[in-house]
């Protein structure tokens, strides 16, 4: 299991938020959101029993997450989380919870000895039809992708995972991609919560059309966007950026205290009151890993209500 690095959770209660149509009223959702780049992989080489798996069950049951995501998931991972979030009792419908976009083709000699490799998302409440966005090509043969699902009792509630590249010729391309998906499904109506890792640091400048303004600080500055990262936030943890979410602290970004990829990030205008996140220590307890690190990157929790 992992173990916070600080406790900063926070607990947001369930209210109703009126809606400016009269008679109508819509309840606030509060979220807890659970995103790991699991290395399934890289690290893992396509294990179901080497404890990794294990541990991100524990994991997402303990720390009460409602949604979840991964990158860099072998589809035989992903099958061994279906099951055992299913036999922890996590979803409320263990047929309908889970959803999988191979980024990766299943092909001789390829990852995962072979089978398909991608991003998963899960909920804790019933999904309804997913969307599988292919990414501008990078040129790589892993073709970059983003997955989506809303939540089948509240269809208007949008999850999210993407990965999108490291090339950097082709970051931008990717990254106004995924922001003008995003903003589509803002003007439908929609609220919509995306998970991943991004490749970058938060003060990268190719994220400043995300990053609202009123998040400029010292750390992160000159943005123009309008969502929240949900560590952006956090007054102890170099504002504006967050906690690191590699596994080893490599004494990087602006306050020194290491590297952050992976982000949650929801729009402002669709955030109610508090939010938060965390990044938690990384679970050891993989065999056949050195030190028995599970993964190069840590777990990001997220706590937000949403209207």
């Amino acid at each position: 299991m992992w173990f916070p690095r600080r406790l900063a959770a926070v607990i947001v209660s369930s209210v109703l938020a009126v809606s400016a149509v009269p008679g109508a009223a819509r309840a606030a959702t509060p979220v807890t959101v659970w995103h790991w780049n699991a290395a399934g992989n890289t690290l893992n080489h396509g294990s179901t029993g080497n404890g990794m798996v294990r541990a991100a069950v524990g994991s997402i049951v303990a720390r009460g997450a409602t949604l979840v995501s991964f990158n860099e998931l072998c589809a035989s991972q992903y099958q061994a989380l279906v099951t055992g979030l299913r036999e922890a009792g996590w979803p409320a419908d263990g047929g309908n919870f889970a959803r999988f976009v191979a980024t990766y083709p299943a092909q001789t000699g390829g990852p995962c000895g072979g089978g398909e490799y991608g991003n998963a998302l899960f909920s804790k409440q019933p999904l309804g039809a997913a969307e599988r966005i292919t990414l501008p090509d990078d040129g790589k043969t892993e073709k970059r992708k983003m997955l989506c699902a809303p939540l089948q009792s509240r269809p208007g509630l949008r999850f999210c995972v993407t990965h999108t590249t490291y090339v950097d010729a082709y970051r931008a391309a990717q990254l106004d991609a995924v922001l003008t998906r995003l903003e589509a499904y803002h003007a439908a109506g929609d609220t919509v919560v995306v998970a991943g890792d991004f490749n970058l640091p938060p003060d990268a400048a190719r994220l400043n059309g995300y990053y609202s303004p009123t998040v400029n600080t010292p750390n992160n500055g000159g943005n123009t966007g309008r969502y929240h990262e949900l560590d952006d936030a956090d007054a102890g943890n170099c504002p504006g950026y967050g906690e690191l979410t590699v596994s080893t602290p490599d004494g990087k970004g602006p306050c020194g205290s290491g590297t952050k990829l992976d982000m949650i990030f929801a729009r402002a205008d669709r955030i109610s009151g508090a939010y938060a996140a965390d990044s938690l220590a990384p679970a050891t307890t993989c065999t056949g890993n050195p030190g028995g690190l599970c993964s190069d990157h840590r777990v990001l929790v997220g706590t937000v209500t949403l209207s």
